[in-house]
């Protein structure tokens, strides 16, 4: 396929302000362009005409969106804030306050040039966009063993990628040495990493020592010569419970780093604001070596893919969002969510320091932040006990090989007890 004349234009665009950046992308990545001349663009020049025929929707004589009042009455909204679509790259709106908050949350990314973030349907779709921008069947994605099992399904099967794994810890922390190796093997050439803090499934968030080695080794695969594209999963952001570990995204070290590391951030309201269903997320680039131009091309690539992938992403939930930012409440519910989970968090903490028993059966392993806390087995598999648990203790699990993931963000406190406790007395009849 040749490249189009738009997509050519946006490559010069990367190209002239960093040619490190337009090596890393994929061959559809090169491809990709957010149409410029096409039915959007031709639409936005009919905007303020007497006689609009050109947008595929359906509006009422008095030019608003045609709604059934069922759904109207639902939502507090004025109908374009519900039923219009938004645009591919997102509400202009969010995604400014999106942004403020990025720096607000982050102090350490204060001077640092970023691009706009860009909407899309929640960090899965972002993910998935993010596969088409820069991955090539046949591509190593470099990450720790211990990840979302979504990865596989994006990456691999979507994508072609080889998922190349090193062991997530080595000892009681963060395995860097593991990241080292596989960084700084088989180069120069293009090395796309892929990093989630709080991780999903361990519950775990590196120390700020462990941070900073991250950063010194992407640096040093970066001054080898290779091309580094740092995907960063913050789905989990802010929820972490202990003073040692970091409490910024690892984008804030990263996205000034070197020239030739493109940091790419992932996050968004669904964990943050608790909203899952919303399907709202965001992207953003960060590299040393920008201009305003390129950075305006990578959104539009990313709004390309968007475009040709789903159209847009959700217009309701975006609204909805913009209105609770602006809500006077917002920041102090936020604060009583979390602390709803911190406590559930140092109530396990708790309950494994005052039953040395559970060793017989199981390891906990390293955790601090988010959702999850993992368990490995002695003795048996865990799908084994996944299915003694469901059966004789109406309890509920999720197992892979050794581990069980046990999430206690959906655990009441009342629970944790019994729950701890049936995974231990499970463990010890699958043992025998």
């Amino acid at each position: 396929m040749s490249i189009s004349e738009q997509a050519a234009e946006l490559n010069e665009s990367i190209k002239a302000a960093n040619p490190f950046v337009l090596s890393m992308f994929s061959e559809k990545g090169r491809e990709i362009y957010f149409p410029k001349k096409g039915i959007l663009a031709q639409t936005a020049e009919a905007t303020g005409k007497e006689i609009n025929a050109t947008i595929g929707t359906a509006l009422e004589d008095n030019g608003s969106p045609m709604c059934l009042e069922s759904l109207a009455k639902q939502i507090h909204l004025q109908g374009r804030q519900i039923f219009a679509y938004a645009p591919s790259f997102g509400r202009p709106e969010i995604r400014s306050i999106w942004k403020e908050m990025l720096f607000k949350k982050n102090p350490s990314l204060k001077g640092t040039s970023i691009s706009q973030p860009v909407v899309t349907s929640a960090l899965t779709h972002g993910l998935s966009m993010a596969g088409y921008l820069f991955v090539d069947p046949g591509d190593s994605l470099i990450m720790p063993d211990l990840f979302w099992e979504n990865y596989e399904l994006i990456f691999a099967n979507g994508f072609g990628a080889k998922m190349e794994t090193f062991p997530t810890f080595d000892g009681g922390g963060f395995n860097v040495e593991g990241l080292e190796r596989l960084c700084l093997t088989k180069g120069p050439g293009k090395k796309i990493v892929l990093l989630n803090f709080p991780n999903n499934p361990t519950g775990y968030t590196a120390t700020m020592d462990e941070a900073h080695r991250i950063r010194e080794i992407l640096v040093k695969s970066a001054e080898a010569g290779n091309d580094v594209i740092a995907l960063i999963d913050d789905a989990y952001f802010g929820l972490v419970f202990e003073e040692n570990i970091v409490k910024e995204s690892l984008f804030s070290l990263l996205a000034n780093a070197h020239e030739r590391i493109l940091a790419v951030k992932f996050d968004g309201p669904t964990k943050e604001d608790y909203v899952w269903g919303f399907r709202v997320g965001f992207v953003t680039f960060g590299c040393p070596r920008n201009t305003a131009v390129m950075y305006s091309a990578l959104e539009a690539k990313l709004a390309g893919a968007i475009r040709g992938n789903i159209s847009n992403a959700s217009n309701v939930g975006q609204s909805l969002l913009l209105s609770a930012y602006a809500d006077a409440h917002y920041e102090h519910e936020k604060a009583q969510k979390y602390l709803v989970l911190k406590n559930r968090y140092k109530k396990i903490k708790e309950i494994l320091s005052s039953h040395p028993e559970f060793a017989e059966v199981f390891t906990a392993l390293p955790f601090n932040s988010g959702y999850f806390m993992c368990v490995r087995l002695k003795h048996g598999d865990a799908e084994s006990v996944r299915q003694a648990l469901l059966k004789k203790y109406s309890t509920g699990i999720i197992a892979f090989g050794d581990l069980i993931r046990i999430a206690f963000s959906s655990t009441p406190n009342e629970h944790l007890d019994r729950l701890m406790s049936n995974i231990y007395w499970a463990g010890k009849e699958v043992a025998g």
